[in-house]
């Protein structure tokens, strides 16, 4: 396989998940467990432009269906953090009636409808039809498409060159990430900027966030490496920032190369600690397997530890990094006997792979457990207040990554 930026041929490998199933194509029916599609997870790391990434197995529309069953909306958290990006948006590109912006990925309206209430004219670009029509519902116009090069000259035919582009967690989910990113060089006028934003590779690797690997994120991204692509594609960041989202992410702003704003002493700041970590180090990558076992076999002891104890474990949240982990452990409903998510187009389903059940959250009072493991713990914060009170009293709640952790 050749490397999805710079085609230089990739050797080494990162981590192997082994083969699972896609972390969001949860079950309808016991009737689909015989034919559940599985392939292998496995991330190689670039050593030229140090980009990481899933060796290729699946396309992108096996993993996005229509009736993909991720909604943006059903986080709190990531609601507000949308709105105050949005109110920042407004405020320092004095956006009003007579602007326009464009999101990528625009999932269920969850940010695009801020500008709606604003009256501010938007259009999202989404290609899952469930999320779409969600979306439609707000009031929000949506082409429902994967962006590529091709729908980028589309949309600037269509309507005009938008003064703001916002990409949220979509620049690692793109298989073609160069072909994204020169349609976002489309998209932006001299005047107008986007911004981005997306996992960091480095807290991954720090963190042993490995559960944010699976076949929907077709890379992993630095800004060493995301750098690259941009000015492959000619555009520069003239800043960047951490944002807590998703256990530590990047909002990169970009331009077109010598666009009007002055690059910020943040880009190189950041570019040097990553430097001093160690991304460009091939030993930073071949040491992660070993990091990567030591949390699997964690969850492994607990749940025996548990069980040993007679006693009784449910789970909270039917996430994707979920999933990973799930399945890297082998755990099925011997071991757990349920996942409860608020999400209704998860509910009455059953997670992949390891087959357990998922339950709307009322249900948790059924079983009365005795210890309540969180995945997605980037979230834990939101989840333990919205359910304490369904649990009994000597409940605890508990965190696999980066280790196991009663919180």
């Amino acid at each position: 396989m050749k490397c999805r930026h710079c085609a230089h041929e990739l050797h080494q490998t990162f981590v192997d998940l082994g083969v699972m199933p896609p972390s969001n194509a949860y079950l309808n029916h016991k009737s689909m467990f015989d034919n559940e599609r599985s392939y292998p997870l496995k991330v190689l790391v670039c050593t030229h432009c140090w980009l990481v990434q899933t060796k290729d197995f699946t396309r992108a529309e096996e993993l996005f269906t229509p009736d993909y069953a991720y909604f943006s909306s059903i986080s709190s958290s990531w609601l507000h953090h949308a709105k105050r990006h949005v109110d920042r948006l407004i405020q320092e590109r004095c956006l009003d009636s007579n602007s326009f912006v464009v999101e990528l990925a625009s999932n269920d309206g969850y940010l695009l409808q801020n500008f709606v209430q604003q009256r501010i004219p938007c259009l999202g670009v989404e290609p899952t039809a469930a999320s779409a029509s969600v979306a439609r519902d707000k009031g929000i116009e949506v082409k429902e498409d994967f962006f590529c090069l091709e729908i980028a000259h589309v949309i600037t035919e269509q309507y005009s060159k938008p003064d703001v582009v916002i990409a949220n967690n979509v620049l690692a989910h793109v298989p073609e990430i160069n072909d994204f990113v020169l349609g976002l060089a489309v998209l932006l006028s001299e005047n107008s900027v986007a911004t981005l934003e997306f996992p960091h590779l480095l807290n991954l690797i720090e963190l042993n966030q490995f559960d944010t690997i699976y076949h929907e994120h077709f890379s992993y991204l630095s800004l060493i490496a995301i750098e690259n692509v941009f000015i492959k594609a000619g555009l520069e960041i003239f800043d960047v920032e951490k944002i807590a989202t998703h256990g530590g992410s990047l909002r990169v702003w970009v331009q077109k190369k010598q666009g009007k704003e002055p690059i910020k002493p943040s880009v190189n700041t950041l570019l040097e600690e990553e430097r001093r970590f160690g991304i460009e180090s091939l030993e930073t990558y071949t040491s992660f397997t070993k990091q990567v076992d030591q949390v699997v076999q964690g969850l492994i002891d607990f749940l025996q530890n548990v069980k040993a104890e007679g006693k009784a474990i449910v789970a909270y949240g039917a996430a994707a990094k979920g999933n990973t982990i799930l399945n890297c452990a082998g755990i099925n409903q011997n071991d757990i006997q349920a996942v409860f998510d608020a999400a209704p187009s998860k509910q009455n389903k059953w997670l992949p792979g390891s087959h357990i059940p998922i339950l709307a959250p009322h249900k948790l009072t059924e079983f009365k457990p005795d210890y309540v493991l969180i995945l997605p713990w980037n979230i834990a914060d939101e989840i333990i207040p919205a359910i304490k009170e369904q649990v009994p009293e000597h409940c605890q709640f508990v965190v696999a990554v980066p280790e196991i952790k009663l919180l």
